[in-house]
């Protein structure tokens, strides 16, 4: 059934839990791990343009994004571990984009995911906006990841992960990255976060 004439377009999603979280406007209180769990985990990393039976979701990356990290930084404090690994959560209303696709979007895009991230943030005890040196940490990891994702699953050339991604050091030459079942990325998401949630 369409908007009413006049009324300004639905801009909110409704979430298995039951929650309307509302993309312009999002509360915290809308927020619920099981459903970013659940959306992650059916999320394609890639566009699903990876090799194997099933994708790799956002969820395998969001664990792998922390696990890496954490190699860097050891003696990260518990919850910017639990930061990182939500670093991605707000692709769980909106999707993966693609990076050549954030870049011509701009603007709008980059707001939305800013806010989302912000209510999830703080759903879970943590600032809204994160410190720089963990959002920086969470970026240099999540490229070592795409590296590999590249190299391993997305059908780049080592030369072309390389160029495009860099080389990380301290790694070995692949990571056997694998893409798991649905149901096993959820759970395996479930159970990383109950490790670390307060």
């Amino acid at each position: 059934m369409a908007d009413k004439p006049g009324a300004p377009p639905r801009a909110w999603q409704r979430m298995l839990s039951g929650r309307r979280l509302d993309l312009l406007d999002p509360s915290p209180l809308d927020v619920e791990i099981a459903d970013i769990a659940h959306g992650l985990a059916r999320v394609a990393r890639w566009n699903g343009q990876t090799h194997g039976e099933h994708a790799f979701s956002v969820a395998q990356h969001s664990i792998l994004v922390e696990e890496i990290a954490c190699r860097y930084e050891p003696q990260l404090e518990t919850r910017w571990r639990l930061a990182i690994l939500l670093h991605d959560a707000p692709e769980y209303v909106i999707g993966d984009m693609i990076s050549p696709f954030k870049q011509v979007m701009g603007g709008n895009y980059k707001e939305i995911e800013a806010r989302l991230a912000g209510a999830i943030h703080l759903r879970f005890g943590l600032p809204a906006k994160l410190p720089a040196e963990i959002t920086k940490l969470a970026k240099r990891a999540d490229l070592v990841s795409a590296y590999f994702e590249a190299i391993e699953l997305a059908g780049f050339t080592i030369e072309e992960g390389r160029r495009i991604f860099g080389q990380p050091k301290g790694f070995p030459e692949r990571l056997g990255l694998e893409p798991a079942p649905i149901h096993e990325a959820q759970s395996a998401f479930l159970a990383r976060f109950e490790q670390l949630a307060p």
